[in-house]
C-alpha cells in the first residue's frame, strides 16, 4: 500500500491533538496537545519529536491552537511540503454516516446540520476542517465520525419513549459517541485477550473531559451512555450527564432562560459544577487528598454514576470478556478505578492493588485480582484509528 504522510486533527470539547504521522505503519513525526482551551491558562504541549510546552494568549481556542500547531512544525522543519492527507474527528454525524468520509460539501453541511446536537464539539471539528482546507485547498480531508461506531445499535436501545413523531421527523434518537475510542479499544482488549475483534464482548469506559460507557457484544456497538447530545448519561468534565428532564422545567418556571439553562448543563456542571474547584479530575484528587469535601463528593459522584452504568451496560451482553478503562481519566486515576470497581462486588470484579496503582507503560494492562474477570487499562489511540481510516479511503485518489 502506499505510504502516505497525514495530518490528523482531533478536536476536544477543550482540547486540540494535531499529528503528523505516517500510514499506513503510523510513525509519528510530530506530536501537539493543546489543553485548557478557551480558559485564563491554554497551554500547548508539544510531545514529539521533542517536548516542549508554553502557554497561549489566555482565552485562545480551537484555532489559535491549530495555528500555533501548524507554526511550529514549520518553524521546525517538521512539514516541508502539504500532507497526503488530513483527517478529522469529528463528533456527531446524526444518521448520515454509518462509516468515515471524504469531506466534500455535502459533508460538511451535514456536520454542520448536527452542530446543534454536539455544541461543544462540532463547531470545532469544523473550524479545524475549515482551517485545513484554507490552508491546503488541493488535500484530500477525511472524517471520522464518533457516532459511525454505534450505528450498530439495535432499536431497543436507540429509541427514546417519546412520540413516534419526534424520531421521523427530527431523528431524535440515541446516537452514542467516542466511536473512535471504543472501536480502538475492542481491537487492542481483542489483541490481549488472544481472540478475534467479531467475537469479543467488553465494556469499554472512556473517561476524560467527556465521558462514555460502551457494551460491546461479539464485536458490535449494542448499548451506550450518550444519547441526541453528548450530554447523556455519566458524569463529566463540565456537563451534568443524566438529570431528571423535568429539571429543565423546573428552572424555567424560576426565570431562567433556556439558553442559560443549556450553558448551564453543557459548561458549569459535572465535576466543576459539583466540586465548585476544577473540572479536571487531578486538581479534584489532589484536593480530596487535602480534605476538600466537595471534591471528594465529586469524585464519589462520578464513581457511582460510572459504576450504575458498567451495571447497566451488561443487560446488553451475553458474556463479559473484559471490562476496560481508558481516557485521560480512566487510564491514569487509580482511585476512580478502585472506587468505581468497589460497587461492583457482585459481579465478581476485583482489582489488583498494586497493578491498579501501577498499571506500567504496556498497550494494554490487566489490573484485576488473580481468578477475577480481566480488568483492562488500555490507551486510547484515536489518532492512529483516524490515520488508518484516512489511509484507506484516500490511497490512490487525487482530490478533485
Amino acid at each position: 500500500m502506499d505510504q502516505q504522510h497525514l495530518l490528523i486533527i482531533n478536536a476536544g470539547s477543550s482540547s486540540l491533538k494535531l499529528t503528523l504521522a505516517t500510514a499506513p505503519d503510523y510513525r509519528i513525526l510530530a506530536a501537539f496537545l493543546a489543553e485548557r482551551l478557551g480558559t485564563d491558562n491554554p497551554i500547548l504541549n508539544q510531545k514529539a519529536p521533542q517536548s516542549a510546552s508554553e502557554s497561549l494568549a489566555t482565552g485562545s481556542g480551537h484555532h489559535e491552537a491549530l495555528e500555533a500547531c501548524l507554526g511550529r512544525l514549520n518553524e521546525q522543519g517538521l512539514l516541508t511540503r502539504e500532507p497526503d492527507a488530513v483527517g478529522h474527528r469529528v463528533v456527531h454525524g446524526g444518521e448520515a454516516f454509518t462509516d468515515s468520509a471524504l469531506i466534500d460539501d455535502q459533508v460538511t453541511a451535514a456536520i454542520d446540520a448536527c452542530s446543534t446536537l454536539a455544541p461543544l464539539h462540532n463547531p470545532a471539528n469544523l473550524a479545524g476542517i475549515r482551517a485545513t482546507q484554507a490552508l491546503y485547498p488541493d488535500c484530500l480531508q477525511v472524517a471520522v465520525f464518533d457516532t459511525a461506531f454505534h450505528q450498530s445499535l439495535p432499536e431497543a436501545a436507540y429509541h427514546y419513549a417519546v412520540p413516534r413523531a419526534l424520531y421521523r421527523d427530527h431523528g431524535v434518537r440515541r446516537y452514542g459517541f467516542h466511536g473512535t475510542s471504543h472501536r480502538w479499544i475492542l481491537q487492542q482488549a481483542a489483541g490481549w485477550l488472544e481472540q478475534p475483534p467479531e467475537r469479543t464482548s467488553i465494556i469499554s469506559a472512556h473517561l476524560g473531559n467527556g465521558c462514555s460507557v460502551t457494551a460491546v457484544r461479539d464485536g458490535l456497538s449494542v448499548d451506550t451512555s450518550m444519547g441526541l447530545t453528548p450530554l447523556e448519561g455519566l458524569v463529566m468534565g463540565t456537563r451534568s450527564g443524566d438529570v431528571d428532564p423535568g429539571l429543565f422545567d423546573f428552572l424555567l418556571r424560576r426565570g431562567y432562560g433556556a439558553e442559560a439553562i443549556h450553558d448551564m448543563l453543557n459548561r458549569e456542571s459535572g465535576l466543576l459544577g459539583l466540586s465548585g474547584v476544577s473540572h479536571d479530575m487531578r486538581t479534584l484528587t489532589e484536593a480530596a487528598e487535602d480534605g476538600h469535601e466537595q471534591a471528594d463528593l465529586a469524585v464519589n459522584v462520578f464513581c457511582f454514576r460510572l459504576a450504575r452504568y458498567i451495571g447497566a451496560m451488561m443487560a446488553s451482553l451475553e458474556r463479559l470478556d473484559a471490562l476496560v478503562f481508558t481516557g485521560g481519566i480512566g487510564e491514569n486515576s487509580p482511585l476512580v478505578r478502585q472506587r468505581t470497581l468497589a460497587h461492583l462486588g457482585i459481579f465478581g470484579l476485583t482489582l489488583d492493588g498494586e497493578s491498579n496503582r501501577h498499571p506500567g507503560p504496556a498497550e494494554a494492562a490487566g489490573i484485576h485480582a488473580s481468578g477475577t474477570p480481566p480488568v483492562l487499562v488500555i490507551p486510547t489511540d484515536e489518532e492512529q484509528m483516524i490515520a488508518l481510516d484516512t489511509h484507506r479511503l484516500t490511497t490512490g485518489k487525487r482530490s478533485a
